[in-house]
């Protein structure tokens, strides 16, 4: 495996810092990547939509912002945005997708408990320009009250279909969502170039440690789908036949039995070189000044048969320098190529991610491995 670092400096000045850096690979040669502004006096308070553009053979541009994908209002105490966005290319329509979920704001301090919907955007080339978002429509109101596809890695299968998984809460769940279980399920849906439409979900998952299971991300493998899981806790890996249903998650380990040391903080998936490799954060790499251990982010190969990591093979892909990297994304490339796109989150003193060197700088880790 070699892995070359691209940095793109975001010309941090405080006040707010780019967030949920996640890109993807054209099939013309070009790329895009998709963040957004957080307040760093606020608690999860994002903004709108951000765009950076790489043409064929040219340097990323400027980081644009979309005159779109903003926050809007939805009554006369509220507002709402979209979030935790990943890009996404769907082979069968060309067309190249923005997948998250909404957020309420009802002032600038922190998330309003409000209903959560998947929601997803279309970018038209031509316009260099995000349309419009719209919500999945899942059903009952109440029972999908909190339901979104946050920092999620999704999957398209053959027929066009996109398996998107997502997390949720009931409305009285929500209401205290702290003390209570997120689980996490995967739909499926069909996408015709515009209109996103739920087709079926598959069964939940959760564990009986507040907040459940949440955050997940997809992949297929040698035959078998697996989810990667974020628990208070431990990281938890999922493996399934039908992308759709899934055996008991089981704890993130090593090969050896320990634990990973991964808590409060997403996985995401790559297959690259015909192997399976996972990203994620952890304990006990002398990052106990990171929020959450969430830096740097590490990289190493599962056991798809055993279900856990590979110890020998495990590297640092994207550097720690004092401030977070765990919302992060993975996009497959071809075959022996994958990116990982990472921001530095400049919470929760961001004086003090300075101090280790951090910059709010957007790191591409271009992972090429041999078939």
């Amino acid at each position: 495996m070699k892995i070359e670092l691209e940095k793109i400096e975001t010309g941090f000045k405080g006040g707010c810092c780019f967030t949920h850096a996640r890109g993807v690979a054209l099939p013309d040669g070009g790329a895009l990547i998709t963040t957004q502004p957080l307040l760093l006096s606020g608690s999860d308070v994002f903004y709108g939509i951000h765009t950076l553009q790489k043409m064929p053979g040219a340097d990323w541009s400027p980081i644009i912002p979309s005159k779109t994908l903003v926050r809007r209002k939805i009554n006369d105490a509220a507002e709402q945005a979209v979030c935790d966005c990943t890009p996404f290319y769907h082979r069968k329509s060309g067309k190249l997708l923005l997948l998250g979920h909404t957020v309420s704001y009802t002032d600038d301090s922190s998330p309003a408990v409000m209903p959560r919907y998947t929601a997803w955007s279309v970018f038209d080339f031509s316009a260099g320009e995000w349309s419009p978002y719209k919500t999945l429509d899942m059903g009952d109101p109440d029972r999908w009250f909190s339901a979104g596809n946050g920092s999620g890695q999704s999957l398209e299968l053959p027929d066009g279909d996109l398996l998107i998984p997502f997390y949720f809460m009931n409305r009285e769940e929500a209401g205290n969502m702290w003390h209570n279980c997120f689980k996490s399920a995967v739909m499926r849906c069909s996408f015709d170039g515009n209109d996103l439409q739920l087709k079926e979900i598959g069964s939940p998952l959760t564990v009986d440690v507040p907040r459940g299971l949440c955050e997940p991300s997809i992949i297929f493998f040698k035959g078998r789908y697996f989810l990667a899981l974020r628990n208070d806790q431990h990281g938890y890996i999922a493996r399934g036949s039908d992308g759709l249903n899934y055996e008991k998650p089981v704890l993130l380990t090593f090969d050896d039995g320990a634990d990973a040391g991964n808590y409060c903080t997403q996985q995401h998936w790559i297959v690259c070189g015909g192997k399976l490799y996972l990203v994620y954060t952890r304990r006990g790499a002398d990052n106990d000044h990171v929020f959450r251990h969430r830096a740097p982010l590490f990289i190493a190969e599962y056991d798809s048969e055993k279900m856990c990591l590979i110890r020998a093979t495990e590297t640092i892909a994207v550097p720690e320098r004092g401030a977070r990297l765990g919302n992060f994304g993975c996009h497959r490339v071809n075959d022996n190529e994958s990116w990982i796109v990472a921001a530095e989150w400049m919470q929760p003193d961001w004086k003090v991610c300075m101090q280790y060197g951090s910059r709010n700088t957007i790191f591409v880790a271009k992972i090429r491995c041999d078939g």
